[in-house]
């Protein structure tokens, strides 16, 4: 490896350890409570490091946004390959469960832990968040088409799904079903779903 290979893979490997340490200082402590500070301390560097590869906390936190929903979004594509629209919105919310418990700290990142205002609607993480959002959304089109869902606006229902996926998940993922018995909750996510299904199928 030549030096300027090696160069470059230093800092491809400093860029990756300031994400890794930041996302789990973001997903420990909240946005707010992380300072620059906190993320160069935990990969023991000085914060002047950072900002040789980020102007500032708002461009790491869309980069670990824009990771976590293009890994959703490649997570989400054996869904695109089935023909049926109702059965492929079935699977999208059979995936979205299995995301949610599977990479946990992506799904923060995506939709619990709270954002800068300032958002930059050309970076990777708001384009990356739109493509799943339209994809949910096309589905939803198709569904209403097919007369699998009752004709209504297709962004209120698509708004409607995910509200109802990501409450579901969110009061799981958070441990807020404590009120439950431990058997209860070992089906509560998968019943719930099916119910929800039989709710919005056009009968």
């Amino acid at each position: 490896m030549g030096v300027k290979e090696r160069k470059e893979r230093e800092r491809v490997d400093m860029k990756e350890l300031i994400l890794n340490s930041a996302h789990q200082l973001f997903v420990d402590k909240g946005f707010d409570e992380v300072s620059i500070r906190n993320i160069a301390e935990a990969i023991e560097y000085s914060p002047a490091t950072i900002y040789l590869y980020f102007k500032d906390k708002n461009e790491i936190f869309y980069a670990l946004h824009g990771e976590a929903f293009k890994i959703f979004n490649q997570y989400m594509a054996d869904v695109f390959t089935i023909k049926d629209p109702f059965k492929r919105l079935i699977a999208m919310g059979e995936k979205y469960i299995e995301f949610t418990f599977k990479y946990p700290k992506y799904y923060t990142i995506m939709f619990i832990a709270e954002a800068p205002m300032q958002c930059d609607q050309s970076s990777e993480g708001w384009i990356e968040g739109g493509r799943a959002l339209e994809s949910l959304e096309n589905i939803v089109a198709e569904c209403i088409k097919a007369g699998s869902l009752k004709k209504q606006s297709v962004k209120a229902m698509a708004f409607t799904i995910w509200s109802y996926m990501h409450g579901m998940c969110s009061l799981a993922l958070r441990d807020r079903m404590k009120h439950y018995t431990e058997k209860e909750r070992e089906g509560m996510i998968e019943n719930s779903f099916k119910i929800f299904i039989q709710l919005i199928r056009n009968a």
